[in-house]
């Protein structure tokens, strides 16, 4: 091995896992039900964002009423995120009246289910710079697009958090395969470890006739041992612990400042650091 690969640092998920995997949907639909159930049946986590002033709009694929959306979510595996209350262009209207959006959004959802929520998924792809530099200031800490990165990478920017694919997108199945069968740990160089991040609308599955897809996705990878499965706001809290960490100049021990454990990789051993722990690497031997 490289010398350089050798002393690289590599974040692993919980257990050491170096594979995560994690899904995103929209809009609060009767479909979610369907899905959820899926979910739950392989032991797969995944993130619902939801409007706050759509409950019951049929007419808009089929949402859930507020009751119908309580009793699917609350104490529930899966989060729940913002997508605006009224599902609107958040950069297409005054900054006010975004600002009012989300944290009327926010209210409602944490004041219904007893939960602090702090991820969204913008409606429509809409956002700007003044969006970016807002959420912070409104107690939203990540964010998701629908721009593909067919990747598996962590995001740089969580308020710009780019998923891997849609659900209908041709590259899935082959992302799927790459993601099952493979690991970080075959590659030679840039061993960081793989987040899939699958995104979509339960109701595709219906207007389109194919709930095989995600069927043959939670079945290809659920139920598995060597995969992390998280909700999105797991997903940021676990990376932002890691991203905390404080290494000693020389790089050979580290303290882990936050609440939670993390584990990383170095020189082909995986450590564990546990809150407020300081750990020293073995020497090269």
């Amino acid at each position: 091995m490289f010398r350089q690969m050798y002393e690289e640092k590599y974040m692993r998920f919980p257990e050491g896992r170096d594979k995560a995997l994690t899904f995103s949907y929209d809009d609060g639909v009767k479909a979610d039900k369907r899905l959820t159930e899926i979910l739950n049946k392989h032991k797969l986590k995944g993130t619902f964002n939801l409007n706050s002033l759509l409950f019951g709009c049929e007419r808009w694929h089929d949402r859930m009423d507020e009751e119908q959306t309580f009793i699917t979510f609350y104490n529930g595996p899966h989060e729940i995120a913002l997508h605006g209350a009224r599902h609107i262009y958040l950069n297409k209207v005054p900054l006010p009246e975004a600002v009012n959006e989300i944290v009327q959004n926010r209210v409602y959802l944490e004041q219904k289910f007893g939960r602090i929520v702090r991820g969204m998924a913008y409606a429509y792809n809409g956002y700007n710079g003044q969006i970016l530099n807002i959420l912070p200031q409104l107690g939203v800490v990540y964010a998701r697009t629908t721009c593909s990165t067919h990747s598996f990478a962590l995001p740089e920017n969580f308020l710009e958090w780019h998923p891997t694919c849609h659900h209908s997108d041709p590259e899935l199945m082959p992302l799927v395969q790459k993601f099952s069968g493979g690991s970080p740990q075959n590659e030679l160089k840039h061993r960081e470890p793989w987040l899939m991040y699958i995104w979509g609308h339960s109701y595709e599955f219906d207007d389109n006739g194919n709930w095989n897809v995600i069927e043959d996705v939670a079945e290809l990878l659920g139920n598995r041992e060597d995969i992390w499965y998280a909700t999105n706001i797991e997903i940021y809290e676990y990376v932002s612990a890691y991203r905390s960490l404080v290494f000693a100049m020389d790089g050979e021990r580290v303290f882990n400042p936050s609440a939670i454990p993390v584990w990383l990789e170095i020189r082909g051993k995986v450590y564990k650091i546990d809150p407020a722990q300081t750990v020293c690497f073995e020497k090269e031997l």
